[in-house]
């Protein structure tokens, strides 16, 4: 669960990136961030994984308080975050397998395990066959699934990412967010920055909109209304199953209630 309350930034220059912006994320959600440019996306981000502070409010992620976090804590923490970077961050002198192990090569397992495992991530995301290439040798879809394969290689329990789609064909961008979907269906919480509003629209998730730094409106998805249905119908049942109990508990005692007067009318 992603939980920020009242969470404002502003950064030396006097700029105010975002103000007072309270969000409640759900486990398992898949949530589209959505604004113009300089509405606060990434600097929303950059506070999820602690690369910057608020200057105000307080953001908390499952059991981390993340604005009291320690350093000793810092390193645990960010495993459990995967980004999708808007620049992406891939290193051209390094292969596509290069890049997507780097985040394992700190964590002390052993070599056949890391192989195995990077081999899996990029299986998934239709990139095994080209791990041995360098950056420049892939085209931009084939980058935007290398930089999820990296992100997804610690298996996180959320992704965020900045405008995954952002210079892509509708085709190849269509393909970067089913893989998304994907990897939110196996239980990973999604948070997708993006302008792209026919994929917006046509995935019928929950809308977040950002406007100069304040969350100005909210849309729930089908997915959500539907969740939100079943829950109300759940506790309707729930309800009219506990006053059917009560109603036979009392025609029971009522029935006892009988018997007992009839034999004491016998007995006289």
């Amino acid at each position: 669960m992603i939980k920020l309350d009242k969470v404002s930034k502003k950064f030396a220059t006097g700029t105010l990136a975002l103000s007072e912006v309270s969000l409640l994320v759900d486990k398992g959600e898949f949530i589209f961030l959505v604004g113009p440019t300089g509405s606060g996306k990434t600097t929303l981000f950059r506070l999820l994984i602690r690369d910057t502070l608020p200057s105000e409010g307080s953001i908390f992620i499952n059991e981390f308080d993340v604005v009291k976090l320690s350093k000793g804590k810092l390193s645990s923490f960010r495993k459990k975050i995967g980004v999708v970077f808007q620049d992406l961050k891939l290193l051209a002198d390094r292969t596509i397998f290069e890049n997507v192990v780097l985040p394992l090569e700190v964590s002390g397992e052993n070599a056949k395990k890391v192989s195995q495992r990077v081999e899996e991530i990029l299986r998934q995301v239709g990139l095994l066959e080209h791990k041995d290439k360098f950056p420049i040798q892939l085209s931009g879809g084939e980058l935007q699934r290398t930089a999820i394969a990296r992100a997804l290689i610690l298996s996180p329990e959320i992704l965020l990412a900045d405008e995954p789609t952002g210079n892509l064909d509708a085709a190849t961008s269509w393909e970067i967010v089913k893989i998304l979907s994907d990897i939110n269906k196996m239980g990973t919480t999604v948070i997708m920055a993006t302008h792209n509003v026919d994929i917006v629209k046509s995935m019928n998730k929950r809308v977040v909109h950002l406007d100069k730094g304040r969350v100005i409106k909210e849309e729930k998805g089908h997915h959500e209304e539907k969740k939100h249905e079943e829950k109300h119908e759940e506790k309707h049942e729930e309800k009219e199953k506990k006053h059917e109990e009560h109603v036979e508990q009392k025609d029971q005692e009522g029935q006892e209630k009988d018997e007992k007067s009839q034999k004491e009318e016998k007995k006289e």
